[in-house]
């Protein structure tokens, strides 16, 4: 029986309120405003524009390390050191090699790592901040709303159906049941973040993907309140090297905020080798290294948070238009791996695609040959200046460290073309080695000393995530007896050890063994819809409002 949904039609809707969306939403209030004051009509009024978010309020889902260029918030506000919730300026900033035991600093500090003139801030309050320029602005802005599903039609699309509300377990209608709403537009742009499940589904669809497949890693991070004097605000440290080996791309950081508070995290690469490596184990060790235990010994975890990242770069980035739709920012995989940045690209295309959006309403043309003119604004922009000299960056890390730091030497000296352009690559989850006899035994991850280390719910619990334990399951297995048979065998279940959240465990019950999903645990990372062997996990979003609280971070 089909579901009668109210329909609401806008001219933009934005799907997904981080830095992409936002800046989006601002600039086309900024020019709707710019024709009034030159007396013409607006091509797109503010009260035509929505702008959707699943998280229960704006910055929820909004998780970053983080250090900001205000490049492309400069632009986009030009007074917004004025208001907008900076944190200290980087003082100093240096790189360190570790081993087990030692920190051996760079000389210099690597060109890419150098954040003079950069911000540490926290993600979340500047996306709070962002949105209240935005609803400031007249535009719509809806929280605890998802897009569920792409409004195909014709060549294009034509708006999303928004997530029915009130669901059971097996899909049952609960007596507060809302059906979701079919919001049509004239143009929607997908700003939903890595791996977004609608982007996903239109990059598939619709062949959209970029000479290379995109190449993801995930960040975790703690933020820390630790005893006065142990860190300067402004101070910014990273590290390469322990605990990851020298096949596994990644590295940590160590961020000094006000009021004596530390981001620590640490980046890994989804292309490793060993199939039960734990990304949360390793950010744990990492914790006691004897560098990173002097800045946090003796002081209180605040916050918890996990994030994945595309890091593939220029050739990685799926064609970013189609009929009647955009994609920006991380949806579309714009970020500066090399740097560890992406905000202010993510801002940037924002505001490329409002510009993009409202020659083509004021044309009355929405055509995927209109909306191409977005792609050429990227080539026109600093976006690809910054870019194109890491075009094969993340790539050239699959052969061992030292090798790769030879490669990336020779991109720096050639413009970021190195051995090859494009160096070609496989999807990380290519990369597992099978095991010789995988065997199902007890899950047993690490558990931490409760002081400087932690075990996996402890930190769930500091990341505020919370999901209505009574709806349908927001992630899909397409096979679950691939789990029960190949994928014990080959890999031994990858998915127990590289969610940083626990969601998934193999479980014994009844002498038979199945996979048992704690949905109510997810932080919306997606790590599982990108690093599972068999790609038979698909992420799709919960009902709005549900996920982590990543206040302040």
């Amino acid at each position: 029986m089909a579901i009668e949904r109210e329909r609401l039609d806008a001219d933009v809707l934005i799907v997904g309120a981080g830095p992409a969306g936002l800046a989006c939403a601002l600039r086309l209030a900024q020019l709707a405003s710019a024709d009034r004051k030159a007396g013409r009509a607006p091509v797109v009024p503010a009260e035509n524009v929505y702008v959707l978010e699943k998280g229960r309020e704006l910055g929820a889902h909004q998780l970053s390390g983080a250090i900001m260029d205000p490049r492309g918030l400069a632009e986009l506000v030009p007074n917004f050191r004025n208001s907008a919730p900076l944190g200290p300026a980087v003082s100093s900033d240096a790189a360190y090699f570790l081993t087990a035991t030692k920190a051996r600093k760079f000389p210099l500090t690597p060109p890419p790592l150098r954040n003079h003139g950069n911000y540490v801030i926290s993600l979340s309050r500047l996306t709070r901040w962002l949105g209240q320029q935005v609803e400031q602005a007249g535009i719509n802005l809806f929280t605890q709303f998802a897009g569920a599903s792409l409004i195909f039609e014709n060549d294009g699309i034509a708006g999303v159906i928004t997530e029915d509300k009130g669901l059971g377990k097996r899909g049952e209608p609960k007596p507060n049941f809302t059906p979701g709403y079919e919001l049509r537009a004239k143009i929607t742009v997908l700003a939903e973040g890595t791996r977004g499940s609608l982007t996903k589904t239109l990059v598939d669809r619709h062949r959209l993907d970029g000479i290379n497949p995109q190449l993801y890693a995930v960040g975790i991070k703690e933020l820390w309140e630790v005893p006065e004097g142990r860190i300067a605000p402004g101070w910014v440290a990273h590290t390469m090297g322990w605990p990851l080996d020298s096949h596994t791309y990644g590295g940590g950081w160590i961020y000094g905020f006000e009021e004596n508070r530390v981001s620590v995290g640490l980046v890994v690469g989804l292309e490793y080798h060993n199939p039960l490596f734990d990304p949360q184990e390793a950010f744990q060790r990492f914790k006691t290294h004897p560098f990173v235990r002097r800045i946090l010994e003796g002081g209180k975890l605040v916050r918890y948070g996990a994030k994945s990242l595309p890091e593939g770069g220029w050739y990685s980035m799926p064609r970013p238009y189609i009929s009647g739709g955009l994609a920006i920012g991380d949806s579309a995989g714009m970020l500066n791996s090399q740097r560890l940045k992406g905000i202010h690209i993510a801002i940037k295309s924002g505001m490329l695609a409002a510009e993009t959006i409202y020659d083509a309403l004021a044309s009355g043309d929405t055509s995927a040959a209109k909306l191409s003119t977005f792609q050429r604004r990227l080539e026109g922009s600093w976006i690809r200046e910054e870019m194109w000299p890491v075009r094969n960056f993340h790539q050239a890390f699959r052969r061992g460290l030292w090798s790769d730091l030879v490669q990336t030497g020779i991109q720096m000296a050639t413009g970021g073309r190195g051995l090859a352009d494009p160096l070609r690559v496989g999807p990380g989850h290519l990369e597992y080695h099978k095991l010789a006899n995988g065997q199902w035994k007890p899950l047993d991850r690490y558990h931490g000393d409760g002081a400087l280390t932690f075990d996996v719910l402890t930190d769930l619990y500091h990341s505020g995530t919370r999901h209505d334990d009574d709806q349908p399951c927001h992630l899909h297995v397409l096979d679950p007896e691939i789990c029960v048979t190949r994928c014990l065998e080959e890999y031994g279940n990858p998915c127990q050890y590289f969610c940083p959240a626990m969601v998934y465990e193999m479980v014994r019950e009844d002498g038979r063994l199945r996979l048992k999903i704690n949905a109510a645990n997810c932080v919306h990372c997606k790590t599982c819809d990108i690093a599972d062997p068999y790609q038979i996990i698909v992420w799709v979003p919960p009902e709005g409002g549900g996920g982590p609280n990543y206040e302040g971070m």
